[in-house]
């Protein structure tokens, strides 16, 4: 995708030299393979590290939280979403942003590709023509379809492009549809299940969670001065492995997000033991859309439905 890596340079470098912006938040290449850090340039011979490929998954959003500059930032369909939700919840200002739209053609999923590997990968290619990611390590070399190891959420996007921005690095891509796909077809399959079994899905799901957190720090939307994991006055969950406490930690998070996760997938990218942490706010995300008709971070001026009350609200769920 040099064309897109041109374009933020030449976009990111302007911004700096005209004194529009003090820092653009974009991605560097990662310090290892399918991983590409967010990266803040302050200066035009800085903007020379920027990339953008397939790996840069992590969302931007979380650089912009509570911060005082004038900010240029990358947002695709996902990452403007968020923005959005941070200016409605009153987490940063609209005039000290500098949009820079990126009409999005999906993220790799680095747990597919790696399961594909025989060893450590060392480097990643991308061939944007042809449509196919070769990965390679030591003794081994394997070239695959991109869309057969995209991120699952990419898979199921219906907001690629960007909804806000101030100017655009490429031209947009065409929309997917439900006529095309069902984004909650996996939610289906999980309602449909009897309670045992629903049960033993979560339970297997999580058999693996190690208490890391690294979903709640990769979210953009987990901004709470002081989690409620961390709070000990009260101690709302307990610090163990306990089953019980690994699920409290799950159902509440997500809940936190109901009505405000975009489906960006930021948590499933930084888990380290590859859990779908999407089971949760997929579910929910699902409720907010058939109870509200709401979609998370299509307006940066309409607060969500479960921020609002109103007596007219739907009570079907009261039994």
């Amino acid at each position: 995708m040099n064309s897109y890596t041109d374009k933020i340079k030449e976009i990111s470098k302007r911004l700096l030299k005209e004194d529009k912006v003090d820092m653009v938040v974009g991605y560097r290449k990662g310090s290892v393979p399918l991983m590409h850090q967010p990266y803040i340039a302050q200066n035009e011979a800085e903007v020379d590290a920027f990339v953008w490929d397939s790996s840069c998954g992590l969302n931007l959003a979380n650089y912009i939280t509570d911060r005082t500059e004038r900010i240029g930032i990358l947002a695709t369909g996902c990452n403007s979403r968020n923005i959005a939700v941070h200016l409605v919840e009153g987490k940063i200002k609209r005039e000290q942003l500098y949009i820079i739209g990126i009409p999005c053609k999906a993220m790799v999923d680095r747990h597919k590709l790696a399961a594909m590997a025989d060893g450590d990968i060392t480097s990643v290619e991308e061939d944007e023509e042809k449509g196919t990611i070769t990965i390679k390590g030591e003794n081994f070399s394997e070239t695959v379809n991109k869309a057969d190891v995209l991120q699952e959420n990419c898979s199921l996007c219906m907001h690629r492009n960007p909804v806000i921005y101030d100017e655009l690095a490429a031209e947009e891509v065409p929309e997917q549809s439900t006529d095309e796909i069902d984004p909650y077809a996996r939610v289906k399959e999980i309602e449909a299940m009897d309670p045992d079994e629903k049960w033993n899905h979560f339970d297997d799901l999580l058999s693996d969670c190690i208490r890391c957190y690294a979903c709640r720090n990769a979210c953009p939307l987990c901004y709470c001065p002081l989690c409620f994991v961390d709070e000990s006055n009260p101690q709302w969950v307990g610090k163990s492995m306990d089953a019980t406490d690994v699920r409290t930690f799950h159902f509440l998070r997500a809940y936190h997000c109901a009505g405000r996760c975009t489906d960006c997938g930021a948590c499933v990218r930084a888990c380290p033991v590859g859990i779908n942490v999407r089971d949760f706010t997929k579910k929910l995300e699902k409720d907010c859309l058939e109870l509200f008709g709401w979609e998370a971070g299509l307006s940066a001026e309409q607060r969500p439905p479960l921020d609002t009350y109103s007596p007219k609200d739907p009570e079907d769920f009261i039994k």
